[in-house]
């Protein structure tokens, strides 16, 4: 992801609407930046770099050796570039004429303006008709085209347009992300022409109605889809995976759906499921599917949102499961404490489980055996201890010693990530019971945060301890990460969860 977030910028009509309904200003501005903040974080990269640089010096002889090069390999080059560096590519030489036009485009809205650190919406507007006079300009087919930076509500005559154009010249990758205000424009119904896409990501639009779409609509070559901050119901869903054969990832941010998310496709791999609110997330039919993904979930008014897993027999990563927020039903049976393990209970495809439990309150802790109980072949665990201002009652080793025997924990679990611990009497607990009963286990991992300790005898005095700790597994050993910032943020980030070159995108 380019390093610069284009920030959001209000204008004085927009302000003074907000006072008038009692909002500060300031604090609305301060939050919609959040929210693209959060939003470009999960972005794909572009090809194109904003400190590309195409030197005109010539070497000692003075030889071009540059512009004797194939044209492929000159297209090679010019793609990489910042949209203006690349254009510019026809004035230095004969040679280089022609190659832009002939290179497939590779479009970043926000590389137009570099230098400009806030984009508002003078700046905006001078983005948005250069993107017009480039789509125009540019024969195709076009390879990569983000767009970022536009205020949409005050260019509808071009949207519509630009969709239009860039069906037409087999647009591959796009990225089309309305700035906010309003949170839920309309985005037309063109879009269901572009059927050459391969990635596509949207943000801060309303998905159109797909009532009236014509059942022919097609997207043959999708692989990588992501919606941030769209507005639709869950039927548009339902519409893109069932219209997408080859979809194999899909990102999801932001309290998009009216009613449960079902997840029906015969390709997908990944799903991510980033900062949203659902009263169910169903795995229906997903054959394909290694990996589910959850983070930074919420939930409205105390209500949990239940996890139902259903036909998924490759699932391989799940979580995080939040056992004060999220009900888990396997098949057709909702898993509370003390349900007996039973073949219709468990999903023994996943070998990379991540729990995120709060070990002050009973309740919570009471439902970890159960879950763990329906992952039988785990191999990694990760836990998240959450924090609670209520304790409700804490949680020793006696408990889980008259949990009995949890059958991934005895042979199965080689590696432990105990995230955000802080050394409370029931964590100590839970990893007393766990080391002592871990056969397999070849290393715990502590990850800290340096703001838990004061000093480094402080540090030392709290580590001591774990060295006397009774364990199953002779050869296993305990390592403490120290952490400035939390690490469980890397899953907001859609980009690592879906890199398959990473075994586990839960690691520190």
């Amino acid at each position: 992801m380019e390093a610069r977030v284009p920030p959001y910028s209000m204008d004085p009509v927009k302000e003074e609407l907000f006072r008038r309904k009692g909002y500060d200003p300031a604090e609305v501005e301060a939050h919609f930046a959040r929210v693209l903040s959060d939003a470009h974080c999960a972005l794909p990269d572009p090809p194109a770099s904003v400190d590309g640089r195409l030197a005109s010096l010539l070497p000692h002889d003075g030889v071009d050796r540059v512009s004797t090069l194939p044209d492929e390999l000159l297209g090679n080059i010019v793609s990489r570039l910042p949209i203006l560096e690349a254009a510019r590519t026809a004035a230095l030489s004969r040679r280089w004429r022609g190659v832009w036009r002939s290179t497939p485009l590779v479009l970043v809205d926000s590389h137009i303006l570099p230098a400009v650190a806030v984009v508002g919406r003078a700046d905006a507007r001078r983005i948005t008709y250069a993107v017009s006079r480039i789509l125009r300009a540019h024969p195709g087919p076009f390879r990569c085209v983000h767009l970022t930076s536009s205020y949409m509500e005050e260019f509808q005559h071009l949207l519509t347009p630009w969709l239009h154009t860039l069906a037409a010249k087999g647009i591959q990758e796009l990225v089309l992300f309305n700035r906010p205000c309003p949170l839920d424009f309309l985005l037309p119904a063109a879009f269901f022409g572009m059927t050459t896409l391969t990635r596509l990501h949207l943000g801060m639009w309303r998905f159109p109605d797909t009532a009236a779409v014509s059942r022919a609509t097609c997207f043959p070559n999708l692989r990588e889809l992501g919606f941030i901050s769209v507005f639709m119901e869950s039927r548009g869903l339902d519409f893109i995976l069932d219209r997408s054969p080859v979809l194999e990832t899909l990102c999801v941010g932001g309290n998009m759906f009216k009613i449960p998310l079902r997840l029906v496709s015969q390709s997908l791999r990944c799903v991510h499921i980033i900062g949203c609110s659902f009263e169910e997330i169903a795995v229906v039919d997903a054959p394909c599917l290694e990996r589910l993904i959850y983070s930074g979930g919420w939930s409205i008014d105390g209500a949990s949102t239940k996890v139902k897993i259903g036909h998924a027999p490759r699932l391989q990563l799940l979580g995080y499961l939040d056992a004060a927020n999220h009900v888990l039903e396997v098949r057709n049976t909702v898993i509370k404490a003390g349900t007996k393990a039973s073949p219709s209970t468990m999903v023994p495809s996943v070998r990379i489980l991540a729990l995120e439990v709060c070990f002050r309150v009973r309740t919570h802790v009471k439902m970890i055996p159960a879950i763990l109980r329906c992952f039988p072949n785990v191999d990694t665990l990760h836990i998240m201890s959450a924090e609670t201002d209520q304790p409700a009652g804490k949680v020793n080793l006696k408990f889980w010693n008259e949990a009995g025997t949890i059958e991934c924990i005895r042979s199965r679990i080689k590696r432990l990530e105990f995230h955000y611990f802080r050394w409370d009497r029931s964590e100590l607990a839970f990893l007393n019971f766990f080391l002592g009963s871990a056969m397999a286990l070849k290393e715990a991992v502590l990850v800290i945060s340096d703001a838990s300790f004061t000093s480094v005898e402080d540090l030392r005095s709290k580590v001591a301890p774990l060295g006397s700790m009774k364990r199953a597994s002779a050869g296993s050993s305990i390592r403490v990460s120290i952490r400035s910032k939390p690490e469980g943020d890397n899953m907001r980030s859609y980009k690592r969860s879906s890199d398959f070159s990473l075994a586990d995108p839960f690691a520190i």
